[in-house]
Formats: structure tokens, C-alpha cells, sequence
């Protein structure tokens, strides 16, 4: 073996698949129930069987341990999500990459040109940089000026996670299984609306909440098909004895379906 070589060790699938029958679905049961019941399982995962069976299934699709998947896996608006260095850690023991995750930074430190990218040495010798985050973008985007963000306590920290989160979306987006990054959720501009908090809200947002309602109600009501039917029966008791008249007249023109009569020009056939 040349010496230079660069070897990586792949994580083995442990196969346990849930869904895949009902004897795999009754042993991950059996698993969820004895994490669902641990003290130390966050809230989120205490006492919810179904909450713990969801982190196993990832923990297997992911190759890494439930508790773990646990411990990362936050809610934030409703949203699960993961935390940066969660996925950090899963980039450098995926075996995607010769190398661990690094940084680099750019510009001046305390300038808005100042910031940093991620990148990594895939197995063919190529570098493979993420997107700069700098602190002009994190101040474009209201990350910093956002009320106790971490970006004024951490500014240097969040450089890194944001750089992080870009550089496994580009190139290893099959990491996150398609959720959500909890700091960039955070530091997004959203408005939980909550009955608490809509009279907090903009007169924008207030509007825009209103109209969500009406439609929601809109979509809700059931159709009233009599209202007409009604009108119909009421002009029809005055108007009995004029109907009347008119259904005797037309009595031999407008017969049921089936019972019309021949017309002449067929009877002399």
C-alpha cells in the first residue's frame, strides 16, 4: 500500500429497516418505548413513543446512535431541525470526504468584508470550498441586528456554523435528510402568530392573519343548496292556480319521458 494513499473507513448499516415488516416495525416499538421512558431523552422524545420511533428510523438511515439524533433534532416554529454542529460531526464521519470539515477566513476581522468558507479534500486530491459567509451578508439578511442573536455574541462561531450548513448543502445535502437547519430557522425574519402575540403584530401582519382566516372559514362553511328552493316553493303557493292551468294545457305537449306519442309522420309508415 503506497504510503500517500489517503484511506477512509465507510460506517457500516446496521440494516434495521421499521417499515420494511412487522417484525422490524414491533422491535423499533420496543426500542422507542425504552427511550421514550429514559430521564435523560429530551422533552420532545419523553413519554412520545411515536417521537423516539422517527429518531431511530433516521439514527439508522444516517448510520449514528439514536440518543445522539435525539439530542440534536430541536423544534424551532414547528420546524424539526438539526443543530450546525450536529451536522458538522456527520460530515466528518460520513467518509464522504478525505478530510475533516475546515475554515478559512476572508477580509478584515470587525469589517463587513470579514468571514469565512468551508472546505473539504474529496478522495480524488480536489477541494471542495462552500459558499463565503461574510458579515455584511449576515448583516444584509438581519442575522446580526436580530434580537438576541448569536451572531453579537459569537460573531467568529456563527461564521463557521453558517459556512458549514452552505458547504453540506452543496455538497452532501443527503446528510440532513431533508430538514431544516435549526440556527438558520432562528435566524430567519418569521413570526410564530400565536393568540398571544397577534396584537404584537404589524397592521401588514395583522391583515395578511385575518385574511388566512376568512379563507379558512370561507372553505369551511357548508354550502346552503336549499335558499333558492325556498324562494321557488314560496312563488309557487301564490301562483298554485295559474300552474295549475298551465299543467292542463300542457299536459299533451310536455309528457314524461317514454309516454310521448308517436308522431304522425311515423304512424303512416
Amino acid at each position: 500500500m503506497n504510503e500517500n494513499e489517503i484511506t477512509v473507513s465507510q460506517p457500516k448499516n446496521s440494516g434495521l429497516n421499521m417499515f420494511a415488516n412487522k417484525e422490524s416495525f414491533n422491535t423499533g416499538y420496543t426500542m422507542a418505548k425504552v427511550l421514550a421512558e429514559s430521564t435523560i431523552v429530551p422533552p420532545t422524545f419523553k413519554g412520545n413513543i411515536g417521537n423516539a420511533m422517527i429518531a431511530i428510523d433516521m439514527a439508522q438511515r444516517m448510520h449514528t446512535n439514536p440518543l445522539m439524533v435525539m439530542q440534536n433534532l430541536y423544534l424551532v416554529y414547528n420546524q424539526p431541525s438539526w443543530s450546525a454542529k450536529f451536522l458538522i460531526a456527520c460530515i466528518n464521519a460520513s467518509g464522504l470526504f478525505a478530510t475533516s470539515l475546515r475554515y478559512e477566513f476572508v477580509g478584515e476581522k470587525g469589517k463587513d468584508d470579514w468571514g469565512c468558507f468551508a472546505y473539504a479534500i474529496d478522495k480524488k486530491g480536489e477541494v471542495l470550498k462552500g459558499s463565503v459567509i461574510t458579515i455584511g451578508i449576515a448583516r444584509a439578511n438581519g442575522w446580526l441586528t436580530k434580537k438576541d442573536s448569536n451572531w453579537q455574541k459569537e460573531p467568529e462561531q456563527m461564521l463557521r456554523y453558517r459556512a458549514a450548513t452552505r458547504f453540506q448543502t452543496a455538497y452532501c445535502p443527503e446528510i440532513s435528510c431533508g430538514l431544516a437547519i435549526k440556527e438558520e430557522i432562528e435566524d430567519a425574519q418569521y413570526t410564530e402568530v400565536t393568540p398571544e402575540n397577534i396584537d404584537k403584530l404589524s397592521g401588514e401582519e395583522q391583515l395578511a392573519k385575518a385574511q388566512q382566516q376568512e379563507e379558512k372559514e370561507a372553505n369551511s362553511q357548508p354550502l346552503d343548496m336549499n335558499n333558492d328552493a325556498d324562494s321557488v316553493n314560496n312563488e309557487g303557493d301564490n301562483k298554485s292556480s295559474v300552474g295549475e292551468k298551465e299543467t292542463t294545457q300542457n299536459k299533451s305537449k310536455a309528457q314524461p319521458l317514454g309516454k310521448q306519442e308517436m308522431p304522425d309522420m311515423f304512424k303512416q309508415m
